[in-house]
């Protein structure tokens, strides 16, 4: 939008992350501080962490108050996050009526219809958000009503739960460098682990090209996935590394060891690094790495790969199509 002197209004976006655990497991709140760099340059997103935040419900009230939103966003996994995000929406329902309130996530993906189901909840965002939700906000500021031509989102016409077409995964990776500037403490996610003193949590590739028969990823990103530029995660880990202090990083990708021609530039920044890390992996893409691959590897400091075995039957890894064998595993 452009003022009448010609200045250009950044639309402000008020982006939470209900609280899902105790303060002092808190991680960086890797969803919203993703869609935040997503959106800058077009609007000027403000974060609120309720795992740091114990009462993140007051302090979104009182930024409500104090600035006006073009909209809510919330993002929400399943399980006890759910309790929380419904508080939070209700505060804020109850303070602004009008205000636009947005979910997004895998409990909102995986249960469109339950997720619309209510007063408090007007949209809801599917799979990949980014683009999803920045189409949404430009149809709120420019007073549309019909939100029909946006794949990916799920709202209500007429008291009625609609659900758009699904949203193509998008194979461009979000460039710019995640708003750890917007988060009002950025050390107070560095904990002790098994790691190191000072972990922090990163999230490099996005969703898994397996299709298993039980996973999340798979219901949401439908065997999809997409990988870093290996700059990009050297950009983020010297960030974490020399201006943050961190000395150790935990990996929350869906699935870290894809395939070894893909791997390898991302392990020569880990191993250029030497931070110790911690990711999930699958037993057949471990076994299968070539043994230039795992020099890599152990001079990256890799500390840990969390492996899902499910079974050792073969006969139920075929059935829930987990594409690996018992003997993978040992």
């Amino acid at each position: 939008m452009v003022a009448a002197g010609g200045e250009a209004i950044v639309n402000q976006v008020l982006l939470i992350n209900t609280a899902i655990t105790s303060r002092q497991r808190a991680r960086f709140p890797l969803s919203i501080m993703t869609m935040a760099a997503a959106l800058e340059g077009r609007y000027e997103s403000t974060l609120i962490d309720g795992n740091i935040d114990r009462d993140a419900p007051t302090t979104a009230c009182d930024a409500i108050h104090a600035q006006e939103f073009t909209a809510v966003g919330i993002t929400v996994m399943g399980g006890p996050q759910v309790a929380s995000a419904i508080e939070m929406s209700r505060a804020i329902r109850k303070l602004k009526p009008r205000l636009p309130i947005v979910w997004g996530g895998y409990f909102p993906t995986l249960y469109p219809d339950v997720a619309l189901n209510n007063n408090y909840v007007d949209f809801l965002v599917r799979g990949q958000g980014e683009n999803t939700f920045a189409e949404l906000l430009n149809a709120i500021v420019e007073g549309e009503t019909d939100f029909s031509g946006i794949n990916g989102l799920g709202w209500r016409r007429d008291g009625i739960a609609t659900q758009n077409p699904d949203r193509i995964l998008s194979r461009r990776h979000v460039a710019p460098p995640l708003a750890y500037d917007k988060l009002a403490d950025p050390k107070a996610y560095l904990v002790e682990s098994f790691l190191g003193q000072r972990t922090v949590a990163h999230q490099a590739s996005l969703g898994c090209r397996f299709r298993c028969t039980f996973c999340g990823v798979a219901a949401m990103f439908k065997g999809a996935t997409v990988l870093p530029p290996a700059e990009r995660l050297d950009r983020e880990i010297s960030y974490l590394k020399h201006e943050l202090g961190a000395d150790s990083i935990q990996f929350y990708d869906h699935n870290f060891f894809d395939r070894e021609e893909d791997m390898v530039p991302l392990l020569e920044v880990l191993a250029h690094h030497e931070m110790p890390w911690w990711c999930y992996a699958r037993a057949d893409a471990l076994v299968n790495l070539s043994p230039e691959s795992w020099k890599l590897v152990r001079k990256s400091n890799l500390r840990m790969a969390y492996i899902g075995a499910e079974t050792p039957n073969d006969a139920l890894l075929k059935s829930i199509r987990k594409g690996t064998r018992s003997s993978q595993t040992l």
